[in-house]
């Protein structure tokens, strides 16, 4: 049965090979859970998976509907396959996912990140000019590696950026950032097309820039937690600190939706509170 699921997943699915063994395991682990508790897992009901679910409650939500969304694709499997009449997994809903506020770095921080940065030589350059620009912008790692030289208006400080879905958007750089484009630029010595290079003059990749990034953050001695995406975080939180309009955040986060903009505003009304309790007089 798993090994004509396996195909199933496999090939009218188009699952990637990643989906189709997290899909396998919970399932093997739903059957087996079956197996111990004498159920036959093609004879199951509602009441069934709702001891499932207390059985395995110590997991994370995420976890769960990870679980959830696997028997719920192998009992559509059985039930196309004719081998249950009923599929009860679609009677059960996903919890309800927790919303973790993302990390970002405070103006003091991100000075010392970018302090920290050693800019003698043309790599150096390059790093505090990566560092400039994920904080001016907002952009991804993803997208900074793609950016052409031809992408930057350098009248007007902006970059034509290809985002998820290839959308395209224009962002806008300071002119802190311009400075260390153009030192950088100046200082290389390889001819390219991509405005981010590795040390072997091509383009350089997400996990190239990943590692710079862990080194810049190792030297600078943070207390808090950094991944590539804080920068993008830290960004939007001090866009909208500093009285940028909601909408306008998205529209330079290239996000489709306002509400994944909206997390943002969580993170400066806890900022704006912990400013109050500490400068109110009257306590």
């Amino acid at each position: 049965m798993i090994e004509k699921y396996n195909e199933y997943l496999k090939y009218e699915l188009n699952y990637s090979e990643y989906t189709i063994k997290e899909y396998i395991i919970h399932v093997n682990e739903f059957i087996s859970y079956c197996k111990n508790n004498n159920i036959d897992y093609q004879n199951i009901n509602k009441d069934i998976i709702m001891n499932y679910l207390k059985y395995i409650d110590n997991l994370s939500n995420k976890s769960i509907s990870a679980v959830l969304s696997a028997l719920r694709c192998f009992y559509n499997y059985l039930l196309d396959s004719n081998y249950v009449n009923v599929n009860y997994f679609k009677l059960i809903s996903n919890p309800k996912l927790e919303k973790k506020l993302p990390t970002f770095l405070s103006y003091e921080d991100m000075r010392k990140v970018i302090d920290s940065i050693d800019n003698e030589d043309a790599l150096g350059l390059r790093n505090k000019m990566i560092i400039e620009l994920l904080y001016a912008t907002g952009i991804r790692v993803s997208e900074l590696k793609n950016i052409k030289i031809n992408d930057i208006n350098f009248s007007d400080n902006s970059i034509k950026v290809m985002g998820k879905g290839s959308k395209e958007r224009i962002v806008f750089f300071n002119n802190h950032s311009l400075k260390a484009i153009n030192d950088y630029l100046n200082a290389r010595q390889f001819s390219s097309e991509y405005l981010v290079l590795n040390n072997k003059g091509k383009q350089i990749t997400v996990r190239g820039i990943e590692l710079i990034i862990k080194n810049i953050i190792d030297k600078a001695c943070l207390k808090v937690k950094v991944s590539p995406h804080t920068f993008r975080h830290t960004f939007a939180t001090h866009m909208l600190k500093n009285g940028c309009p909601l909408k306008s955040v998205q529209e330079l986060l290239g996000h489709a939706s306002l509400s994944s903009t909206e997390i943002y505003t969580h993170i400066t009304d806890d900022y704006i509170k912990t400013e109050y309790l500490k400068n109110m007089p009257r306590k």
